[in-house]
């Protein structure tokens, strides 16, 4: 096939994936980003010795794509503890998986938080979500996350004060109104491997991904934008800002608005779940002892979750200071002023910790991010597109043709090289 070419719009996890496996089977693949750097919105702000990743992201170790295209050892993952903190004035108690971490077996069992049979309940949804096979998912009758639970018994308080502000940091939507297929999905992930961050930051994910795309073959061109993508019927041209390009195909993998303009497929979704999340200093002798567990806000929204990311990852911050991640949620958050987020930062902890002082907290970076995943009500997966449904020799690579996530984006570039190589070569 070395005469074949691909042009992959796009950089992101999905684009990455995509090339790698296309330049392996022997393909001519040409990648373009319209940024001056990969990973799409999987990146990380590195300055003053500071790694500041764009939203509160976390890797999951157990999603199967994660394993086969990622080596784990060489981003030298620093990893949280199971499990949360939840936290509310005055009160902080640990709610763990004994299971994994039977050292927190005994304030597990302790907190009031939540119920024996909220925690005999879980034990019961872990085995029930581990015996499902991979095709199970994102299949079949569709609730929000809020009547599955429902159905399975659990507690308000456990509902409210845990899973709300705990899933609310991985759907973006304390609500619980997301699929209840997302959460059965992160859940058996959760259940079956660790959440952690590389030690340099989330973008050296996709890093990784750029380096072993190009190891296989593939040419990978930084801020170059494409600007159409043509359909010639044995053939496509792709214009960028520098040229046009002609190939046998093209996969696109851009966001997920760029996406429909260049390819007029209404089914990609653009409706979105948005965030703020801001980072913050504090010397290391004052910042609050997480053990490193998320904190989880179960007496307010505002903000959503801290994270001590120092405390997990010292490769954050440089020398005797540590680095906090809070999470706000929705669309109000993105006019909010950052003074405003500082404030209810610091009244948090403050609540939580009312034993210490915050005052010398002091922010380093806010990050607003209007599209951070698109959204997944119920039902949703029945009406995505595939990665076929551009039509011609056009193909769709993004986390809008399976589920917003690592896993969802990482597969579709899988997806999309396997149809291609199959349809064309």
């Amino acid at each position: 096939m070395q005469d074949e070419s691909v042009v992959v719009v796009g950089a992101g996890l999905a684009g990455l994936v995509a090339a790698r496996r296309l330049a392996a089977a022997d393909v001519d693949v040409t990648v373009c980003e319209r940024r001056d750097e990969v990973g799409g919105r999987v990146r990380t702000e590195r300055r003053d010795g500071y790694r500041l990743d764009r939203g509160f992201q976390v890797l999951f170790t157990a999603y199967p794509m994660v394993r086969a295209e990622l080596d784990l050892e060489a981003l030298d993952l620093r990893r949280f503890k199971p499990g949360a903190t939840i936290a509310r004035p005055g009160e902080r108690s640990v709610l763990s998986d004994p299971l994994r971490d039977p050292g927190a077996l005994l304030s597990s069992l302790r907190t009031d938080e939540v119920t024996t049979s909220d925690k005999l309940r879980t034990l019961a949804l872990r085995q029930h979500v581990t015996a499902k096979r991979e095709d199970e998912f994102f299949t079949g009758r569709d609730a929000t996350i809020r009547e599955y639970l429902k159905e399975w018994g659990f507690s308000r308080d456990y509902v409210e004060h845990f899973v709300a502000p705990f899933y609310g940091g991985i759907t973006l939507d304390r609500s619980l109104s997301t699929s209840k297929h997302v959460f059965e999905y992160t859940f058996r992930a959760l259940s079956e491997g660790e959440i952690a961050v590389p030690a340099e930051g989330m973008q050296a994910i996709p890093e990784q991904l750029a380096d072993n795309a190009r190891e296989a073959g593939a040419e990978i061109r930084l801020g170059e934008p494409v600007e159409a993508v043509g359909d010639g019927g044995d053939g496509v041209t792709v214009t960028t800002s520098e040229e046009a390009i002609e190939a046998d195909a093209v996969v696109v993998a851009a966001d997920p608005k760029r996406a429909r303009e260049l390819t007029g497929v209404d089914a990609i979704p653009t409706e979105a779940q948005s965030c703020v999340t801001q980072h913050y200093r504090l010397p290391a002798r004052e910042a609050p002892d997480t053990g490193k567990r998320l904190l989880l806000n179960a007496g307010d929204e505002s903000p959503n979750t801290v994270a001590n990311m120092t405390a997990v990852a010292p490769e954050y911050a440089p020398g005797d200071v540590d680095l906090l991640n809070a999470t706000f949620l929705g669309e109000e958050p993105q006019d909010v002023p950052a003074e405003e987020f500082e404030a209810r930062t610091r009244n948090a902890l403050e609540s939580w910790y009312p034993e210490r002082t915050f005052g010398a907290l002091e922010r380093v970076e806010t990050h607003r991010i209007p599209f951070a995943q698109f959204d997944q009500p119920p039902g949703v997966f029945d009406d995505l597109p595939d990665t076929r449904a551009a039509g011609g020799r056009v193909y769709l690579a993004g986390d809008y043709v399976r589920w917003s996530s690592i896993q969802g984006a990482m597969r579709s570039g899988r997806d999309a090289a396997e149809a291609l190589v199959t349809d064309l070569f």
